[in-house]
C-alpha cells in the first residue's frame, strides 16, 4: 500500500532538486539556464496541479473541509506562480539580479508552505484517505500541464 505524505514529500524533493539545476544554470550564464527553468516551472505547476485536480478534491470531499488548509494552499499556489512568471521574464532578460531576488523569494515561501504541507496537511489527508492511497496516487500521476 502506498502512502500519500511520503509520496508528496518526494515530490516536493524532486521539485527542490530541479530548483538547484536551475539557480545554477542561471548563475553561470548556461545557454540551458531557460530550459532549466522551464523544467523547474513544469514541475512545480504539475505539483500543484496533482495537488489542486485530485489530492485536495479528495481531501475536501471526504472532510467537508473547503475553506481550510486547501484553501490556504492554494492561495499561496498562486503566490508562486506569479513568481514563476516574473522569474521567466527575468531569465529571458538575462537579467540575473532580479531572476535571483525572485528566486530567493520563492524559495522562502516554498519552505514554509512545503513544512506546513508535510507536517500538517498530508498527515490529515493520509488519515482520512490513507484507505485509498494507491488510488489517489495512481490518479496523480496521470495529471499532466
Amino acid at each position: 500500500m502506498s502512502d500519500i505524505k511520503e509520496f508528496m514529500t518526494q515530490e516536493h524533493r524532486d521539485c527542490d532538486e530541479i530548483f538547484v539545476q536551475m539557480e545554477e544554470a542561471v548563475a553561470s550564464k548556461s545557454d540551458e539556464a531557460l530550459t532549466k527553468f522551464e523544467s523547474f516551472q513544469d514541475a512545480l505547476t504539475n505539483h500543484f496541479k496533482m495537488e489542486e485536480m485530485v489530492l485536495f478534491v479528495m481531501f475536501e470531499q471526504k472532510t467537508g473541509m473547503s475553506e481550510g488548509p486547501t484553501q490556504v494552499m492554494v492561495m499561496e499556489h498562486e503566490q508562486m506562480r506569479e513568481l514563476l512568471s516574473k522569474m521567466q521574464g527575468a531569465v529571458e532578460s538575462n537579467d540575473i539580479t532580479k531572476f535571483f531576488g525572485l528566486s530567493e523569494t520563492l524559495m522562502i515561501l516554498m519552505q514554509q508552505h512545503n513544512m506546513k504541507e508535510e507536517q500538517m496537511l498530508y498527515t490529515m489527508i493520509q488519515q482520512h484517505l490513507g484507505d485509498d492511497a494507491d488510488h489517489i496516487i495512481s490518479r496523480m500521476r496521470t495529471v499532466t500541464l
